[in-house]
């Protein structure tokens, strides 16, 4: 889906995204303390942290969605893309994917064509998108809200976890695809993921969020034995592929 993000103001030269001191509160309960970090343009920026250490806060703050203190700037003439970790919607309403893309074309002020373009970029046909939305797959779904999120031509693509849910095959699929989208139309990507090897062959830079000690870096600083065994508590390991961190 899509969203137009907090009114921007400038921000460095090559940067898409700047935060300082970005908090969040609910009530008494602090979920985000002064956390600073910045996202230069066409760049992948990956979210990780143990549940509960406000990764999907930090992306309502960030879209305006939740109340925050602190500075959070876009770019100019930014556009966001947010594809969600679910859609509050029953997957068994009478809704195809035709339905949704045309709803979403009407907010974004699009064309139905920009939609039937959106699809064939995520790999969707046109039988496929004619379906109701129950009846395809989780990873078919999950293509058809990064095709939602496309429409209205963002700059910068949010996406909460888009591969849950979705077999290993689906997965790799949708993790290529939207590293490919960001090379291809040099957008810039912000990802909540659980899947550290993921996070380490697609993301350029990490944001790790944890109740004691956060931290922001490149792939080769930030997942390492001892700093992930600091935020999660438990030793974590994962996967290296062959293929190294984005630059």
């Amino acid at each position: 889906m899509s969203t137009p993000p907090s009114p921007p103001t400038a921000t460095h030269d090559g940067n898409a995204l700047e935060v300082e001191d970005l908090s969040v509160r609910f009530g008494a309960t602090l979920v985000l303390d002064r956390l600073s970090f910045e996202v230069p343009r066409a760049t992948s920026l990956a979210i990780i942290g143990p549940n509960g250490s406000g990764k999907t806060v930090l992306f309502k703050a960030l879209i305006g969605a939740l109340p925050s203190e602190g500075r959070i700037r876009w770019a100019p003439e930014t556009r966001l893309g947010y594809v969600p970790q679910k859609l509050d919607i029953e997957r068994d309403l009478p809704l195809t994917g035709d339905d949704l893309l045309r709803a979403k074309a009407r907010v974004a002020r699009a064309s139905d064509e920009e939609a039937v373009r959106a699809l064939a970029v995520v790999g969707l046909s046109a039988r496929l998108s004619a379906m109701p939305i129950g009846a395809l797959s989780g990873g078919q779904f999950q293509r058809l809200l990064v095709a939602a999120a496309l429409v209205g031509s963002p700059t910068v693509l949010l996406l909460d976890e888009p591969t849950a849910g979705v077999d290993e095959q689906g997965q790799q699929t949708l993790n290529e695809l939207i590293d490919r989208l960001r090379q291809e139309r040099g957008m810039t990507t912000l990802l909540i993921s659980h899947d550290l090897s993921v996070v380490y062959r697609y993301a350029g830079r990490v944001l790790c969020l944890a109740r004691k000690r956060g931290c922001f870096g490149v792939p080769t600083a930030v997942l390492t034995p001892e700093r992930l065994q600091e935020i999660y508590g438990a030793p974590v390991g994962f996967h290296v592929h062959d293929h190294g961190p984005r630059p």
